[in-house]
């Protein structure tokens, strides 16, 4: 079984407060810190650091554009179900860095899933990033950082 292709398009992980930002986990062109564009639904993820780690927040995506209130409706949890999408943390918990980042969930709100995830800087403008319902069962999407 492989994950639909939007696994990361607009993805939503366990909301978690974000800390104060790590000098291991700067921004500029040699760290995933910034906004980046994926290829499904022109989404926007704000990737930010949370103490010495990576998370990322949804900014926008083509169905936030149409319906600013989307509401995180497939959690699995009824009791965060009517929390909106624009603005949630997506990613939490990356460990390591420059260029690899590990450890890290990944939680999709189309199906409510919570998915292990990677993240590889491959250059300053494009990201990598693997979730995996458990090896082999994993997708990788290319993300581009925005300009």
């Amino acid at each position: 079984m492989s994950l639909p292709r939007p696994l990361l398009a607009l993805s939503a992980a366990l909301l978690l407060t974000a800390g104060a930002a790590s000098s291991s986990v700067a921004a500029g062109a040699g760290s995933p810190v910034g906004v980046w564009l994926t290829p499904d639904d022109h989404g926007q993820i704000e990737v930010f650091p949370c103490g010495a780690k990576l998370c990322g927040k949804i900014l926008t995506s083509d169905k936030l554009r149409a319906n600013p209130g989307l509401k995180d409706e497939a959690n699995k949890d009824p009791a965060l179900r009517n929390r909106p999408l624009k603005g949630l943390v997506i990613m939490t918990g990356f460990n390591g860095g420059p260029a690899r980042w590990t450890g890290g969930a990944i939680y999709r709100p189309q199906d409510g899933g919570v998915y292990q995830g990677t993240i590889d800087l491959v250059d300053g403008g494009t990201l990598k990033l693997k979730g995996c319902v458990v090896a082999p069962l994993c997708q990788t999407q290319t993300w581009k950082r925005a300009g």
